[in-house]
């Protein structure tokens, strides 16, 4: 049987969903002479009957990507923008509920945050900590992310953050492990552990009766809780401070039922000062930026269902 004798197979419309990705709006509240900033990157994807569009190219059911941009930037004039959260479900349900071929809105925020910068204080001289540290966050770096999606019937809001930058100097070790041929790496039992997190967060909140979660304060005690757990814990692997951060999560917000991390090992290698006649006690380190260990995981409450994709690149 020759190739242009065999049956037609049917082709079929498989999950399909369209938008304006990473509109950029920045709205300014103006409280007298004190400003506040809220900057946003916000992605449209809507999906419901857009099966002639793909087959016949009539748009009669296509509400333009154009409109889902202006949309935005109105909404953050008529609604403001409280929280990212909060910014995004009024897009979702308006995208749901105002265009009837539209079954599903999914709106995906990333929030760039803005420090207040402090005038200086004339009378004072010194600056002094209480008590030495050994934990340290990278101020000013993290992104704040959010998804939220609606079907008109339910809601799923999965929050987080990407790119904290943060370091334990000691109270670190990584010994006992697994030895074959191939094993060069020495026990350490006083290292350096550093990572940068990639969290996501699951809100067991998903219909218009329930009490809305306070999104701003949520956020605030979650990274507060997470970064605790990140600094408290003795590590003996990175595996176990990140199940602690998810833990201290789940215990201490009952709004959020599911925890995903993707943390990477950012690695600190002593350097052998030895060549110049010095002594390296644990004092400098090469910062190593690839190859990484990259350690991933699922926090969970008991009794609930894992929802948030194990590849959080595609969240």
């Amino acid at each position: 049987m020759t190739d242009d004798s065999r049956p037609a197979r049917p082709v079929l419309l498989g999950q399909n969903q369209y938008g304006k990705a990473e509109n950029r709006v920045v709205k300014i509240t103006r409280d007298g002479a004190t400003h506040h900033i809220k900057d946003l990157n916000v992605s449209v994807a809507l999906s419901g009957d857009m099966d002639e569009v793909h087959h016949s190219g009539s748009n009669a059911n296509v509400l333009p990507t154009d409109t889902t941009k202006n949309t935005v930037y109105a909404f953050a004039k008529e609604h403001g923008i409280e929280s990212a959260e909060q910014f995004g479900i009024h897009l979702a349900r308006h995208f749901v509920t105002s265009q009837e071929p539209i079954r599903t809105a999914r709106i995906r925020i990333e929030e760039y945050s803005w420090e207040r910068i402090e005038t200086s204080d004339a009378d004072s001289t010194s600056i002094r900590a209480d008590e030495v540290k050994h934990s340290f966050v990278r101020k000013g770096q993290e992104t704040r992310v959010t998804q939220i999606t609606y079907d008109g019937s339910s809601w799923e809001v999965v929050s987080g953050l990407k790119d904290l930058v943060v370091m334990n100097t000691t109270n670190s070790e990584f010994w006992g492990y697994v030895k074959d041929k191939y094993t060069t790496l020495p026990e350490a039992y006083d290292r350096i552990l550093a990572t940068q997190v990639s969290a996501r967060w699951r809100f067991n909140w998903s219909d218009d009766e329930q009490k809305m979660p306070h999104w701003e304060k949520s956020y605030e005690q979650t990274r507060k809780h997470m970064l605790q757990a990140f600094a408290e814990t003795y590590s003996l692997s990175l595996q176990q401070t990140l199940y602690q951060m998810g833990s201290r999560i789940i215990d201490n917000r009952s709004e959020i039922d599911e925890v995903r991390f993707s943390l990477p090992n950012k690695h600190h290698f002593l350097v052998d000062l030895e060549p110049f006649g010095l002594k390296n006690d644990n004092e400098v380190y090469f910062a190593a930026d690839r190859p990484y260990g990259l350690i991933e995981a699922t926090v969970l409450r008991d009794g609930c269902e894992a929802k948030i994709p194990v590849d959080l690149t595609n969240l």
